[in-house]
């Protein structure tokens, strides 16, 4: 009879960061900052791959590709959660809620497995140079990429599929900044422990065997260095593989604790932390890691900014010859 009495929730509220008006506009001002520098960051770095013919290769078309999700990231979150910060309103609707985190799921998981295939791309390019272009053809960095997506995709799939055959009767008072699969757990009034489960060991298997890839990769790649004669050469090598370990350890860390750390369900207070790392850092910092740190992408925006400005003093000195 007790159960009988409970509404089914279609609905939900995210009660987000906090009630105080004047943290709220500091708030919205910060992360409205960060949303912005992320799109032109990680934006500017697809076009100029894109565009520059040199780095067409495998390094870059990865990197490309990291950029592209880590921009989809931040457009399944942020926009809605710096609507809220201002909204009366900030109900969800269920299927929005599955909707924002099948986006960010699919994005986080393609991130693992394409972190996975630059660690992989260096150990060739630095242990086994001179095997470099049939180990890493174009048609396998494309097929890596391509599984990284599906993979995401079906992962996605799987857990919000899953969601389905819960039921929400309780409050519907998330706590959290956007529409997370763990909040939903707490607010089900069936055991999520099926799902619990499946999230424990899909996430975990995803991130066991992608970090896993790239502690072997970075091992061999260690070594290779430490065998170098040529000091310049190792380091060379370090600072090529410093920026990407740089990226992983701040990624994996973060998704680690958030998905994989034991009490999932009793511990909601420590999600946001981990989930403001790595649905708003984590974006935000791979263009500069990656860029300012690598000697090539700054040659080319170097090169283009160059070229840019003779156009614009050509142009000048032909209006005021004209």
């Amino acid at each position: 009879m007790a159960k009988e009495n409970h509404t089914i929730k279609n609905e939900f509220i995210l009660t987000g960061f906090t009630d105080h008006p004047e943290m709220k506009t500091l708030l919205f001002v910060v992360f409205f900052t960060i949303f912005l520098i992320t799109m032109v960051g990680n934006l500017g770095l697809m076009i100029l791959i894109s565009k520059e013919h040199r780095l067409h290769t495998p390094m870059y078309i990865f990197l490309g590709n990291l950029a592209l999700a880590d921009s989809c990231c931040a457009c399944a979150v942020t926009p809605k959660m710096l609507r809220n910060f201002f909204s009366k309103n900030r109900m969800i609707s269920l299927y929005e809620c599955m909707a924002q985190f099948y986006f960010l799921c699919t994005v986080e998981t393609a991130d693992c497995f394409l972190l996975a295939a630059m660690a992989y791309d260096r150990y060739v390019a630095i242990c086994k140079p001179l095997q470099y272009h049939t180990m890493m053809s174009k048609k396998l960095c494309i097929q890596m990429t391509t599984g990284a997506y599906i993979a995401g995709n079906l992962h996605s799939m799987i857990h919000v599929g899953l969601l389905l055959r819960l039921t929400f009767c309780g409050s519907n008072h998330i706590n959290h900044f956007y529409c997370d699969i763990l909040p939903l757990y707490r607010l089900s009034c069936v055991d999520p422990y099926v799902n619990e489960l499946v999230l424990f060991i899909f996430s975990g298997s995803i991130q066991v065997f992608t970090i896993g890839s790239v502690l072997i990769s970075y091992l061999y790649i260690l070594l290779t260095i430490f065998k170098m004669k040529s000091k310049k050469g190792r380091v060379k090598a370090f600072s090529t593989c410093a920026s990407h370990f740089l990226s992983v350890s701040l990624f994996y860390g973060s998704l680690f604790f958030m998905y994989i750390r034991p009490n999932l369900l009793e511990e909601g207070d420590k999600d946001i932390p981990a989930a403001i790392l790595f649905t708003e850092v984590v974006p935000l910092l791979n263009p500069f890691i990656y860029s300012l740190r690598n000697k090539e992408v700054i040659t080319v925006l170097r090169k283009i900014l160059k070229k840019e400005k003779s156009q614009k003093s050509s142009k000048q000195m032909t209006s005021t010859i004209a």
